[in-house]
């Protein structure tokens, strides 16, 4: 199947979105056990005023929830040429923490389209501001687009059978894939990166080189049902063998961004503060198979591979592996020493 429009003119295209997000403390709480982070930060807010933050600390990762929301109207509106999307890269770049009370405004955007191997890679950044206009974080999704070809013919109707309801799946006329007259985002210039605290990790504690404490975590289909209801991912190979097996995946598979989610919360374990991460990166590159009646097993590990001493920085490379098989291709992290 052709897409419906030339793919490449999507470049560019960019909305604000109407609505704000307001961040919950208990949707922090929520998000934070299902991605299995347990730091202090997330759950107190006598730890997270201790660490000098004026709420609750979100997850790095929390932001995916708003994203998932918010590029959902280009996705069903505008990419209709395409069945459904892989994700395969994702990269979290943080000016300040979220916390709680923040009210987050979104700015999307598609930065870049790629053709690789006959399929179309495309690049949407999504801007979050507060309530003062500040740059909270951009985060930048890579997805690949698949068309009706590519798949089982009988997918569309089994995800029909089991779709969450009250969800509209029915795809949405299109619309040019140019920006909208009165519907273009101010385009937001990169701001200094602001940091509420520093890790508790010291510079002079570390060097280039150390590896981290490995951590492994269990996920089973309860955990990967539960991250689907808080983040809003209704993608049913996360927990319907059915649709699993009909787009070519040997089971239920572990989403993405719960495992980033889950990495995440082994580095703050470590770090001290979940506030003091800059920028997280991973190239999602296989996936974690939850079976029925077993656990599932993920083995955290990371490595510090450059320090800057004058600005206090350090860069870790993250590892996590699921039955002997890497699940990112290459993933990174920044954060900032104490």
């Amino acid at each position: 199947m052709e897409t419906t429009f030339d793919a490449e003119a999507l470049v560019g295209y960019r909305y604000r979105v109407d609505d704000y997000y307001e961040v919950g403390r208990e949707k922090i709480r929520e998000y934070a056990r299902a991605v299995q982070d347990y730091h202090p930060a997330h759950w107190s807010d006598s730890a997270a005023t201790e660490l000098g933050y004026p709420g609750l600390v979100a997850p790095i990762t929390f932001t995916s929830i708003v994203a998932m929301q918010v590029n959902r109207a280009l996705l069903e509106n505008v990419m209709t040429g395409y069945d459904t999307f892989v994700h395969t890269d994702q990269v979290f770049e943080v000016h300040r923490p979220v916390v709680a009370g923040d009210r987050l405004t979104s700015d999307v955007e598609v930065t870049s389209v790629r053709r690789v191997v006959g399929k179309d890679l495309f690049t949407i950044a999504t801007t979050f501001t507060d309530q003062s206009g500040e740059i909270v974080q951009v985060m930048r999704a890579t997805i690949v687009g698949i068309t009706s070809g590519e798949v089982e013919s009988d997918v569309s109707a089994a995800i029909d059978r089991v779709i969450m309801s009250g969800l509209d799946t029915t795809p949405a006329h299109a619309v040019p894939a140019v920006a909208q007259p009165g519907r273009i985002a101010t385009r937001i210039q990169t701001a200094s990166r602001r940091h509420l605290a520093h890790g508790v990790i010291r510079l002079d504690d570390v060097a280039v080189g150390d590896e981290l404490p490995s951590r492994t975590i269990q996920l089973t289909r309860g955990d990967l049902v539960n991250y689907a209801g808080v983040a809003g991912d209704v993608n049913p190979i996360h927990w319907h063998e059915e649709v699993a097996s009909l787009v070519g995946l040997p089971d239920v598979i572990a989403h993405g961004m719960l495992t980033m989610g889950l990495a995440a919360a082994f580095i703050t374990d470590w770090l001290g503060d979940p506030g003091a991460i800059t920028r997280y990166a991973a190239r999602l590159s296989n996936y974690t198979v939850i079976e029925a009646f077993a656990a599932g097993d993920v083995e955290f590990s990371g490595r510090i591979k450059a320090i800057d001493p004058e600005s206090g920085t350090a860069r870790i490379v993250l590892v996590a592996k699921a039955a002997g098989r890497k699940i990112f291709g290459l993933s990174t992290m920044d954060i900032r020493l104490g």
